[in-house]
């Protein structure tokens, strides 16, 4: 939880959280100083330990309940083909776009509030969320269909699914694997399409770009050079070869419809 004090920029940092306040809150605090004429407080004393005095206070909570939070993946560092270095550089990139989403989605709010929808600003930060939001939820698809230690299970759904649709599943991952080695910078992505049941392999330019509507991501392959390089440089084939060996494969069928 933090305090921040409205009329100075400055951040106060609370040791411990004011009752009925929601742990993780953002605390906005107004100063006004005492008027003529009006009594001064007898006392402005926050549960925090901070005291002001001759100060008028209006505390706001503003929820965060709607705000995105990085999620941990340090459970996938020690991934075979997969460096601390390369790991932890790609989970600070996420976690910008978590921060850059937040931002977007607040800085909206407060452009809606002063009147300005509909003018060039807003548009353009109109955009901007969709790339910044596709590039922290992919980030969390593809992190989360990693850390697996076996191949897809021959008898379950998705293996069967796959041979159905693609003749048979070595077929579907030698298209797969073409769709991640196509160049560009982007993401390969099987999707499930719930109204025909289709799998498709779907290259997706940056983050925004080429998403079947309405389709169900299933597994999700990063082929931004950060993924990638530190390790490989530019041998993408070998980085495709090391993301396979250590797919989630019960997370991926998990995602069916």
């Amino acid at each position: 939880m933090e305090l921040f004090l409205f009329s100075r920029s400055v951040g106060i940092h609370c040791r411990r959280t004011p009752p009925s306040i929601n742990e993780g809150a953002t605390i906005i605090i107004i100063v006004s100083p005492v008027t003529k004429g009006v009594p001064p407080p007898k006392k402005n004393f926050l549960e925090t330990g901070i005291f002001f005095a001759m100060m008028n206070l209006e505390l706001i909570e503003r929820r965060q309940d709607m705000a995105y939070t990085a999620k941990d993946y340090n459970n996938l560092i020690g991934m075979e083909g997969f460096s601390e270095t390369l790991l932890k550089n790609h989970f600070t990139l996420y976690q910008g776009y978590v921060t850059n989403t937040n931002k977007s989605l607040d800085s909206l709010s407060e452009m809606a509030k002063g009147g300005k929808i509909g003018t060039p600003e807003y548009a353009e930060l109109k955009r901007r969320l969709g790339w910044e939001f596709n590039g922290m939820r992919l980030h969390e698809f593809y992190f989360e269909n990693l850390g697996g230690k076996g191949p897809l299970n021959k008898s379950g759904k998705l293996w069967k699914k796959l041979a159905e649709e693609f003749g048979s599943y070595e077929n579907w991952e030698a298209d797969f694997k073409g769709v991640g080695a196509m160049r560009g910078i982007g993401w390969a992505i099987l999707y499930q399409d719930p109204a025909s049941g289709k799998l498709i392999n779907q290259w997706i330019n940056e983050h925004d770009v080429g998403h079947p509507a309405g389709c169900n991501p299933l597994l999700i392959l990063d082929v931004f050079e950060h993924a990638f390089m530190i390790d490989y440089g530019l041998k993408r084939a070998d980085y495709i070869a090391a993301f396979f060996k250590n797919i989630k494969w019960e997370a991926v069928e998990g995602r069916m419809k």
